[in-house]
């Protein structure tokens, strides 16, 4: 103990100086300490919203459960989307429109053909012949932008502007 009390004596202010820079070390690791737990606890309050008494546990859990709804809705959405998509494609989507005189001596432009066309290009042509004793409607199937049947002059231009997209323009 006496050796003790000696070295004490002989080396006191290194002792008290060592002791301070000690000090100082704890104090600046307690400050960063603080500061690195202040932020997390702001993280975690964002996290949690705020609320009080939440466990983080059930906030994770219940987020997932809502993520794996979503996927679920997300891919019945997708799969709508697909079938609508594939109806779509066998809907009138190109329309195309020509009137025009069948007869020398009739004006107005009367006759006319008209035809409805899906993406694949199938459909129908509509034709009317307006005369000036009876008036005369028929229709043909077309297929791949073509049909079995004999088509008029009229009826290959309007199916020439519905698969160009021009729909209707000056008659001839």
């Amino acid at each position: 103990m006496e050796h003790i009390s000696q070295f004490i004596e002989i080396y006191y202010i290194e002792i008290v100086l060592g002791l301070a820079v000690v000090f100082l070390l704890l104090l600046a690791f307690y400050i960063i300490a603080e500061i690195r737990i202040s932020r997390l606890k702001d993280r975690y309050d964002k996290l949690t919203r705020g609320k009080d008494g939440v466990n983080i546990e059930e906030i994770l859990l219940r987020n997932g459960e809502e993520i794996d709804n979503l996927q679920g809705q997300i891919n019945h959405i997708n799969k709508e989307l697909n079938k609508l998509e594939t109806k779509l494609g066998f809907a009138i989507q190109k329309v195309g429109f020509i009137r025009y005189n069948a007869f020398a001596d009739m004006g107005s432009e009367l006759s006319f053909s008209i035809v409805f066309l899906d993406e694949f290009l199938n459909g129908f042509v509509l034709t009317s012949i307006y005369g000036r004793e009876q008036s005369v409607s028929y229709a043909k199937p077309i297929k791949n932008g073509k049909s079995a049947y004999p088509l008029s002059t009229e009826e290959m231009q309007a199916i020439d502007r519905a698969i160009k997209g021009e729909g209707y323009a000056n008659s001839i």
